[in-house]
């Protein structure tokens, strides 16, 4: 597998999985407008990053960043984190997931950022844990979850 910033080559096929991810996680929000106006812009804007995981195909997708108050989404200044993660169903249990949180904390490790955190969707906690994320008691109302953190 190889795992790569987003690129114009891999950019329609990760706007295909992250329509399908956010089809998995029921949201009603309109993909094309949220990917045009704030995660790609953003992703153009160096405000956050992108990574394609591939497999002869692109098979997941890591977004991360460190938080500043540039950035839309910054709830932790001077945190990494981990905001999207999302492997194709057939792809999953196999590592890919791993890999792509791997390579996130590597490039946030190499930003500088001490910790990073996360905010999992229900039944993904497991995965986290598993990772050494610790769960802390702060609750972020916008995704209904609680705060896990990893020292780096």
């Amino acid at each position: 597998m190889q795992i790569n910033l987003l690129s114009d080559k891999t950019r329609a096929a990760f706007r295909a999985m992250f329509k399908d991810y956010y089809a998995e996680m029921d949201c009603d929000e309109e993909t094309d407008h949220l990917l045009d106006e704030y995660v790609l812009a953003d992703c153009d804007a160096g405000l956050l990053n992108i990574a394609v995981a591939e497999e002869e195909n692109p098979c997941g997708f890591v977004i991360y960043q460190i938080d500043s108050i540039e950035n839309e989404w910054c709830l932790r200044e001077g945190l990494g984190t981990v905001r999207e993660l999302y492997v194709v169903p057939g792809k999953r249990g196999r590592g890919s997931g791993s890999a792509l949180m791997d390579y996130a904390e590597d490039e946030l490790k190499k930003g500088g950022t001490p910790r990073v955190y996360v905010l999992p969707s229900e039944g993904s906690q497991a995965f986290f844990i598993s990772r050494g994320y610790e769960e802390a008691d702060e609750y972020c109302e916008d995704t209904d979850s609680n705060f896990f953190y990893k020292n780096l």
